[in-house]
């Protein structure tokens, strides 16, 4: 059996691949809020909850 090798990554450095592994590893939260007014008047809230996480991550966690 062969494998690929990755390719070199300078020091510092991190792939994109490694840190999407790292956070749907652990889990991410995203959260944001967003108010359109208008003459100072809310006229449209829009809020954001959101749960990134692997499945592996979300069964040892419960």
């Amino acid at each position: 059996m062969t494998q690929a090798l990755a390719p070199a990554v300078p020091p510092g450095q991190i792939a994109l691949v490694d840190l999407l592994d790292r956070l749907l590893g652990t889990g991410v939260v995203l959260a944001g809020d967003v108010t359109i007014s208008l003459a100072g008047v809310d006229l449209v809230r829009l809020e954001l909850r959101a749960l990134l996480s692997s499945v592996r991550a979300a069964q040892e966690g419960g």
